[in-house]
């Protein structure tokens, strides 16, 4: 990723609709005058858009056209630092913006009024529920169109054309609808500004017959906007902080959990901070995994319940207090609520909560200060490590088999693991890629890094810095667990791939969930991407299967590389290929490593349907249970 600087775009308050310039007075974007005839022909609405999402860091957007964004795209595109990338669906452009913003730090995606809104729209959930700052365009009616009893194409056939913008309200943190010039400066402005800083999608629908017209408010050097940073209350974290020493202190073998949402707290450099200070053994949730590096000499691995890695559950459960930062405790990351934890031996540190205990709730206390400051008040304890240590047996091995033999999944990840390195990233689809790959151990460079470039957004005119990060390969390994949306990968590795091509991304793909966005290949082959794509054929939605067995969890078997194949076309660098034996995957890594390193690689790896890992029979197993609870007496 390019250093990036916003020079003088500074974000926004939603509840201040002035503009502030840098004399403190206010911008004349209510102007009188016709625009066009006082800004130059580049000053238009959808350059000014173009120019915010290159300042913070965008340089592809992922779209799918439709008559109402065509203009808009026309200016997007006319911006030399942004790229198009014209997508095949607007779900699979969605789970693209999703999986840049992942390395990023913020993606984009333009999609068309209502049907394509409503498609992006389960994108842009996940989106939310994985805390990504994703700006979702949509092209929406002509500004004549409001207010009258028309019937517009592309909607269920009222005259109210809401339907999106309600829809959207509950999976975006802010919504703007854009149908005049004179407001859209700041709408623009704060839409972005609030993205950044809650970490979440915003919505923008843009008028089609706007994104063309100048207007003065649009040059190339904005007015600035003012935003006021998130701070911690600093009496409310001194007493979090004691609260927390005295309670960890006081314990014999503690440890700490990172979450996944150390990403939204900007919190993953503050927990090791903390982890070198205290000396506990550290784990990660399922979901955290990539956020906490792997080589840290305290690491024991991911905690999930009954399905942890080795030791690491028991590690874990055993300590009588235990620190977790950023948790989601959900029915998934729960193995269905069946964690042995007590809430009275428990800190929860959310991005701006601290819970101690049974005891006190401390609000307006931001993680990674919260973090911080334990460190210089913590006491080394490394009594949960050496436990460990005494307790651990190294993982054994899959029983041998001829290489000629019917490839074993686990076989098969033991040869990814070798192919793992600081120039690789790791995308997981939901399904039994996400216990395979939890098992995967990061190299270094693989997982977290500290290395990140800095956003300058000055608060006004004249006062301090408001750093937001934008980590340089601030995970490399991705996974959508809270959401878990079959198919997701495909979008979040084109996505990925795009936003560093200097790693080659590794995707484990059921083909189940192949089958549900496989188009974006295509888009993949445009864009002269390299990922390698294991697609993993045992014939069906196997973590289904697990949770409840039935027909409607078989599936169509296609000829997935002759799939691939014609999509390709003869026009693009691509490679596949079918692999039945362990002898015919170490080929194919190596072919894929070595001579066809330029190519995007696309490996079929037939295994038996029932080959699953022992860790997805013990999760669907408590998730059905979960599932099936009886109703509650009355």
């Amino acid at each position: 990723m390019d250093d990036v600087s916003v020079g003088n775009f500074e974000g926004s308050q939603p509840n201040n609709g002035d503009v502030v310039c840098p004399n403190g007075g206010v911008s004349a974007v209510g102007d009188s005058h016709s625009p066009s005839t006082i800004a130059p022909p580049d000053a238009t609405l959808g350059r000014h858009i173009a120019r915010r999402l290159v300042e913070i860091g965008v340089r592809d957007v992922f779209t799918v056209p439709g008559d109402f964004n065509l203009t808009l795209l026309d200016h997007l595109i006319a911006e030399p630092s942004l790229n198009n990338i014209g997508c095949c669906n607007e779900l699979n452009a969605g789970y693209a913006a999703d999986g840049y913003a992942r390395q990023r730090g913020v993606g984009a995606c333009v999609v068309t009024f209502t049907v394509g809104g409503l498609s992006v729209i389960n994108a842009i959930a996940g989106a939310y529920s994985e805390n990504l700052p994703v700006i979702c365009l949509v092209g929406g009616p002509n500004t004549n169109d409001y207010g009258t009893n028309r019937i517009l194409h592309h909607t269920i056939g009222l005259p109210d054309f809401s339907q999106e913008f309600r829809c959207f309200q509950t999976v975006t943190c802010y919504q703007a609808l854009i149908n005049n010039l004179d407001d859209a400066h700041e709408q623009i402005d704060t839409a972005i500004s609030t993205a950044l800083k809650e970490s979440k999608p915003v919505y923008v629908s843009i008028s089609c017959n706007l994104a063309g017209i100048p207007h003065p408010a649009f040059s190339r050097e904005p007015i600035p906007f003012s935003i006021s940073p998130r701070l911690s209350n600093k009496l409310g974290t001194e007493a979090a902080v004691e609260a927390a020493a005295t309670f960890l202190n006081k314990a014999v073998k503690p440890v700490m959990v990172g979450g996944p949402k150390l990403r939204a707290a900007k919190a993953c450099e503050a927990f090791v901070e903390l982890a070198d200070a205290s000396g506990y053994a550290i784990a990660v949730m399922p979901s955290g995994k990539g956020l906490v590096p792997e080589e840290h000499p305290r690491f024991i691995g991911t905690y999930w319940g009954a399905v942890s890695t080795a030791f690491c559950g028991e590690i874990v459960e055993s300590a009588d207090a235990y620190l977790f930062a950023g948790p989601i405790f959900n029915d998934y990351s729960s193995v269905g609520y069946s964690l042995l934890l007590k809430k009275e031996k428990a800190i929860i540190v959310q991005p701006d909560r601290v819970v101690i205990g049974n005891g006190h709730a401390f609000g307006c206390v931001l993680m990674k200060d919260f973090l911080r400051e334990l460190a210089k008040k913590i006491k080394k304890n490394t009594t949960a490590h050496e436990n460990y240590s005494r307790i651990y047996i190294s993982q054994g091995c899959p029983l041998k088999s001829l290489l000629t033999d019917p490839l074993r999944v686990n076989i098969m990840f033991q040869h990814i693991q070798k192919m793992l390195s600081a120039d690789t990233a790791v995308i997981a689809e939901t399904g039994d890629s996400w216990f395979n790959c939890q098992k995967l151990r990061l190299p270094t460079g693989c997982g977290y890094v500290f290395d990140h470039h800095i956003i300058n957004i000055n608060i006004n005119a004249y006062s301090n810095e408001y750093i937001l990060y934008l980590k340089n390969g601030l995970c490399r390994y991705e996974f959508q667990m809270q959401y878990g949306s079959i198919g997701w990968s495909v979008g979040a590795t084109l996505g990925y791939a795009q936003s560093v091509p200097s790693k080659r991304v590794i995707a484990c793909i059921g083909d189940g969930s192949f089958q549900v966005t496989a188009q974006d290949i295509s888009t993949m082959l445009r864009c002269n991407q390299k990922s390698i794509i294991f697609l993993i054929n045992n014939g069906g939605y196997t973590i289904e299967v697990e949770i409840h067995d039935g027909p409607y969890n078989v599936i169509k078997n296609w000829n997935y590389t002759g799939l691939v194949d014609a999509i390709s076309n003869g026009e693009s660098k691509c490679w596949t290929t079918k692999v039945f034996t362990e002898e015919d995957l170490i080929n194919a890594i190596g072919k894929a490593t070595g001579e066809m390193a330029d190519c995007l690689c696309f490996i079929e790896v037939i295994v038996h349907k029932d080959d699953t890992s022992k860790e997805l029979l013990e999760w669907g197993s408590r998730v059905a249970s979960a599932n099936g609870r009886p109703p509650n007496p009355q």
